[in-house]
């Protein structure tokens, strides 16, 4: 995560560089508050909530704790519960599977797109008609295990939306609530007809997720996340689910939980909020010059598809390889980071070994899982870094 020691080296991400470029203003939250003894709960919370919540053009921001937090009690205050069925994807990191397990849901997972990595609607589409059924309530039901689906959880990966539009239009025809996994998609946008125009990742669903761990693209410096609505009830929900289930202190309406937003971290967010457009932008640029290089001079690596009606932010560039293995030790010889996001897909985790999935069930995305690397990517990555990025890349190809 950090620069390499070895000048013709890359390092996979940069940490360091805009820590250092906005460190007097990131020390000054610092001693503002340990001057005020505010930690917990203070003004710098609230002002980071309403800034994040107008850069989503959403109508309320609550910060918690972490990105896990925030999928948890989004899908709590939705009415998810123990005994529901909430589908979503297994390319993904397994937070999105343990904010659902943790509600006493069961996760059901569908395929994606090949060419986005995002979850596919048509298969969310087979999924509801063909496995489940409408109950005399009115209810969607599994065949398989009898649960009500309650919801869906798309995941916005690596920076890019999924194709939201007929995701919609599938949960309001099945009644099912809609939380989108946004962590990895701070400033993405997606062109929505049903929505009638240009709409931020965590603003379509009834509500969003959004991770702040320090390597996403709009980083902490520690553990933090938000989520985001347009709904006041769902709001104040959220507010109480992260603050052990109080409106006001020692009255508690429900058993919450300790998730709340730390005002330190919420004083570096609002530092770092204002320059979050132009670090997207910049990744988009890095992100243009890879697939440019790529698609003129490579037959072997196939980036992962961008939407024409979408504009991702590319917290990762991920590529897919035929020999992955071989592409990453070559790249690590030279001291090139790398990464993999991710080399196991939950259905096939120990930790899900319960859910009874077996290997071929979801083939794209086994696939993926054993083809996808990503490529160095942030905000300060010069087109010399990638030109050694890409030299290398085209070397390991050419030693086969």
């Amino acid at each position: 995560m950090i620069a390499t020691e070895n000048k013709n080296g890359v390092p996979f991400l940069d940490l360091i560089t805009p820590h250092a470029e906005l460190e007097d203003r990131l020390v000054t939250v610092l001693k503002c508050a340990l001057a005020t003894a505010g930690f917990v709960g203070s003004p710098a919370v609230e002002e980071f909530e309403r800034a994040f919540a107008a850069y989503c053009d959403c109508s309320y921001c609550i910060g918690v704790g972490s990105g896990t937090d925030a999928l948890r009690f989004a899908l709590l205050a939705v009415g998810v519960k123990e005994g529901d069925a909430v589908v979503t994807v297994s390319n993904t990191f397994i937070a999105t599977g343990e904010a659902i397990s943790q509600t006493g849901a069961r996760p059901v997972f569908v395929d994606v797109d090949e060419s986005t990595c995002n979850m596919d609607p048509h298969k969310l589409q087979e999924f509801l008609e063909t496995q489940c059924s409408v109950d005399v309530e009115g209810r969607l039901i599994t065949h398989s295990h009898g649960l009500r689906v309650s919801a869906i959880v798309p995941v916005h990966l690596f920076g890019q939306p999924v194709d939201m539009d007929p995701i919609l239009e599938l949960a309001e025809r099945y009644r099912l609530k809609v939380i989108e996994d946004a962590c990895q998609a701070h400033g993405a946008t997606y062109f929505s007809k049903r929505l009638g125009g240009w709409r931020e990742a965590g603003s379509m669903g009834h509500a969003s997720a959004f991770s702040f761990y320090p390597g996403k693209n709009l980083g902490a410096c520690g553990e933090a996340g938000a989520v985001t609505t347009n709904d006041g009830e769902l709001a104040s929900n959220i507010r109480m689910l992260r603050d052990h289930g109080q409106e006001q202190k020692y009255y508690h309406r429900v058993e919450g939980y300790n998730g709340r937003l730390d005002a330190l971290q919420a004083g570096f967010l609002s530092v770092k909020l204002p320059y979050l457009s132009q670090w997207n932008q910049q990744r988009r640029t890095a992100a243009q010059w890879y697939s440019d290089y790529f698609a003129s001079k490579v037959d072997h690596v196939h980036a992962v598809r961008e939407l024409p009606n979408a504009r991702s932010v590319y917290h990762l560039y991920v590529v897919c390889v035929s020999d992955r293995d071989r592409l990453r030790k070559h790249l690590a010889s030279i001291d090139i980071g790398t990464g993999v996001h991710y080399p196991v897909p939950l259905h096939l985790q120990e930790a899900y070994k319960r859910l009874g999935y077996q290997h071929g069930d979801l083939p794209i995305t086994e696939r993926l899982a054993s083809s996808i690397v990503s490529l160095p990517m942030y905000p300060q990555l010069q087109v010399e870094q990638q030109q050694r990025v890409a030299d290398a890349v085209l070397e390991s190809l050419k030693e086969k």
